[in-house]
């Protein structure tokens, strides 16, 4: 465990300095100076907020033990986090059709699990304990602030670096402004990759611990490996509009939920579903 935070933190800082070097570029002393107060700011808010705003983005709505709909979702997050011993967490549902889930929250005890009504739909209550089990893994091994902070960090970056380009150009002469120009549009580009790629690093690693973890947790793991192949599967064919609409909350969700974007993809924020799926199937004796 202690490896994977230091694992994190050397990625969080990569962000920041990222952050902070597409500033530099832009705008000197200065503009790294303002980038940099500007990812203090971001990382403020993600610690605080990020989790309310990705709720609330969703237009996911929380569901009680009264709710007689959803009743049997929230009795099984319930005994899934006794089995973990966490905290039991607020329960939400997301009215959405593509099948899928996500944990969010700064620590277990401010924590969020959601699932969206399409994978109540094609998933067995065996198959949806495994999925809760996994994402309660992502609160007990504390990444659901991590993977909200990158989030919101990656789409800055690309932010920062359209606003250098939308500003910067006002230089005396058309050589330097069309050399300015073309310096934002490669900052731009580079900013979108490196963020990828940082995202990429956190997720696809924490993916498959969270699978092992919300295996032993849930004590079933063949459950949580036929619930992926379906998940998958029916991902490609329902578009997800709100993360099509931000990207970045992608990297959150059990299953890559966009559909531009190939699971096999270098960018790709999921391993394989082939691969995590082979290694739980390995750990039924």
């Amino acid at each position: 465990m202690l490896g994977n935070w230091l694992k994190t933190t050397i990625l969080m800082a990569a962000i920041v300095a990222l952050f902070g070097a597409v500033g530099a570029a832009l705008g000197g002393a200065g503009g790294m100076m303002i980038a940099l107060m500007l990812a203090a700011a971001m990382n403020t808010y993600a610690y605080w907020f990020s989790d309310k705003a990705v709720l609330k983005m969703y237009g996911a709505q929380e569901v009680s033990a009264d709710n007689s709909q959803f009743r049997s979702y929230y009795q099984t997050v319930k005994q899934l986090a006794e089995n973990a011993q966490l905290p039991m967490p607020k329960v939400y549902v997301i009215n959405e059709s593509q099948p899928n889930a996500f944990a969010t929250g700064r620590n277990p005890e401010h924590a969020a699990v959601a699932a969206t009504v399409g994978i109540m739909q094609i998933l067995s209550e065996r198959e949806l304990r495994g999925v809760m089990a996994h994402e309660l893994a992502h609160v007990k091994n504390r990444d659901t602030l991590i993977s909200t902070i990158s989030a919101t960090m990656a789409g800055a970056i690309a932010s920062i670096a359209q606003f250098g380009m939308l500003f910067g150009g006002g230089r005396n002469g058309s050589g330097e402004s069309n050399l300015h120009t073309f310096i934002g549009i490669l900052i731009l580009f580079l900013a979108h990759l490196a963020a990828a790629l940082i995202q990429m690093a956190i997720s696809r690693a924490r993916e498959f611990e969270a699978d092992k973890a919300g295996a032993e947790i849930s004590r079933d793991p063949n459950a949580l490996a036929s619930a992926l192949e379906k998940i998958h599967h029916y991902a490609h064919q329902i578009t997800n509009q709100t993360a099509e609409a931000h990207p970045e909350t992608g990297q959150m969700m059990i299953i890559n939920p966009l559909s531009g974007v190939s699971f096999d993809s270098l960018f790709s924020t999921h391993p394989k579903t082939e691969e995590r799926v082979a290694r739980l199937r390995a750990m039924v004796i």
